[in-house]
């Protein structure tokens, strides 16, 4: 048996002797459940940092890591050890040489900050992550994602040569790179990706000195639960990201997440009891003055945004209807992805008030739009509007609409 097919079964049976659950694994891991599985089960190879993680957590000396080393096979048909690519010991070499400079989420990492003596090249890779971000809100994350995992590893090498005051830099900006990375890999479907780019956010994060981002990954987490339906998860994940020693920014878009985990489940008493506590929590972070370098830069307020949402999973819809109306008229006109991600449960909230003929309105401008931002996530609420309006198929909006609705939802073929 090869040694990728026997990583799985050595490391279930560790796992079952420490007494955890996978569900406890997985929390503890910050990986994703199913994934995990199918790394028990041989049926997804364990990554290196993947190994190393099951490895430290359940004490096995090394013995994980020796059994995830990648293997092929030879032309005679004996098994070899892969060599490890150029990226991989570039980036030990960089998280190993971790500066340990602690430094305040407020600060931009803009060109602005970078100094002369930096390596000339930062700038202009913040200015390709600035560009790209920007493209994100308009370009299939499929087409972008390429790109972002170049550049990603582009500038994570550079640090590997920096001298040190240009090293915490190069691997702050990579870190928000993979970040971003995750989150377009998340737009495109592929969920086990978009953990493991937030799982490399984090560890260039701390690497770089930056020793909150490995919080803020517990957030996305969230996310990806939350979208799978999973509230208990959620709720647990946002909570371990609300330590008082985090900035106020993180711990309240960790309470806000918490807040949808809450309404998940129709708990509308500790829904908005974490609201409240987001709300407040984001006024101070915007109080201070510093620009967003985490989450959302395209609502302007991320609580009141978040209100809407839950207010729908509450079984609020009218009362959502109205919350989102208000802040979708106050997102940007270019963020269309943004809008979409919001509009569609805008539509999804008149729909369930009655108002089929205005939800149609609205999900018709998004359509429109949405051939240039497809999202996996978007497509989930348009799943529940279609259900939604399925109950009224004798109204002719309703007719009209539903032609776009299947063109987009239909299964990609390639």
């Amino acid at each position: 048996m090869s040694m990728a097919l026997r990583f799985g079964p050595e490391l279930r049976r560790l796992r079952l002797k420490a007494g955890l659950t996978l569900t406890e694994f997985s929390v503890a891991l910050n990986y994703d459940k199913g994934h995990l599985s199918k790394v028990e089960r041989g049926e997804r190879a364990a990554s290196p940092e993947l190994a190393r993680r099951c490895d430290a957590f359940l004490g096995a000396d090394g013995k994980l890591q020796r059994l995830a080393v990648r293997t092929e096979t030879d032309a005679d048909g004996t098994e070899s050890t892969t060599r490890p690519s150029r990226w991989l010991i570039g980036r030990r070499a960089v998280l190993s040489a971790g500066t340990g400079v602690l430094i305040d989420l407020g600060l931009k990492l803009g060109s602005e900050a970078i100094s002369s003596t930096d390596d000339p090249l930062l700038p202009s890779f913040h200015a390709q992550f600035d560009q790209l971000r920007t493209l994100g809100q308009s370009t299939d994350p499929k087409v972008l994602l390429p790109l972002l995992e170049t550049q990603t590893r582009m500038v994570a090498a550079l640090a590997t040569d920096a001298r040190s005051a240009t090293r915490s830099s190069a691997l702050l900006l990579a870190s928000r790179f993979a970040e971003f990375t995750g989150w377009m890999a998340q737009e495109a479907g592929n969920g086990d990706a978009a953990l493991c780019w937030t799982g490399e956010a984090a560890e260039l994060a701390r690497a770089g000195g930056d020793p909150y981002l490995g919080s803020y990954t517990l957030v996305r987490r969230a996310l990806v639960t939350m979208y799978g339906g999973d509230a208990a998860g959620t709720i647990a994940l946002a909570r371990r990201a609300q330590s008082s020693e985090l900035p106020p920014r993180i711990r309240g878009l960790a309470a806000q997440r918490e807040a949808q985990g809450h309404a998940l489940v129709g708990n509308e008493v500790d829904c908005l009891r974490s609201l409240d506590r987001a709300r407040e929590l984001l006024a101070d972070d915007a109080r201070s003055g510093g620009e967003p370098v985490i989450g959302t830069s395209h609502v302007s307020d991320p609580a009141a945004m978040s209100t809407g949402w839950c207010l729908y999973d509450l079984g609020r819809p009218e009362a959502a209807a109205a919350t989102l109306d208000r802040e979708c008229r106050r997102l940007p006109p270019h963020a269309l992805r943004t809008r979409t991600r919001y509009g569609f449960r805008r539509s999804l909230a008149h729909a369930a008030s009655g108002e089929v003929e205005h939800a149609c309105a609205i999900a018709q401008d998004l359509l429109d739009v949405m051939p240039a931002v497809p999202s996996a996530t978007v497509n989930s609420d348009i799943r529940r509007l279609a259900r939604e309006l399925s109950r009224f198929r004798s109204s002719r909006a309703v007719r009209d609409l539903q032609p776009g609705l299947a063109r987009v939802l239909a299964p990609a073929h390639d």
